[in-house]
């Protein structure tokens, strides 16, 4: 162990990051019932998404000193935990070490039509029945 602290997120960097996922939200998803939502750790920015009443995680990304050198790891739902080891998923292309990078990259990975993750049958019962299927 190196003894050396982990980098927080400073306060001017949260903000700004706050008034780019607002902008992103606003203007490249156009939604109010889907929407990023930033949750920070320490020197993680957890990018979580609001869709349709759940909210789920989508990415992390760990602050490096700069607002264009971010580490990304993309939430795997098939182990439930973040990976920043994995490469192949649609929406890499735009892993560029930019929270908005990240954003439209976790647009790709987990679209707003995959509502849930489940099918059209799925969500229905969930709606009719009140529980997910």
């Amino acid at each position: 162990m190196s003894g050396r602290k982990p980098l927080s997120i400073p306060g001017p960097i949260r903000e700004q990051v706050d008034q780019m996922v607002a902008n992103f939200n606003q203007n490249i998803i156009k939604n109010p019932q889907c929407f990023y939502v930033p949750r920070y750790r320490g020197n993680d920015l957890h990018l979580d998404r609001h869709h349709y009443g759940p909210i789920g995680p989508i990415a992390r990304l760990k602050y490096r000193g700069e607002p264009t050198t971010w580490e990304f790891a993309i939430y795997k739902y098939s182990n439930n935990r973040y990976d920043p080891n994995e490469w192949f998923f649609p929406g890499v292309e735009h892993v560029d070490g930019t929270v908005e990078g990240a954003m439209k990259a976790g647009l790709a990975a987990y679209p707003l039509s995959d509502y849930n993750h489940t099918s059209a049958l799925g969500r229905v019962l969930s709606l009719v029945l009140g529980r997910k299927h």
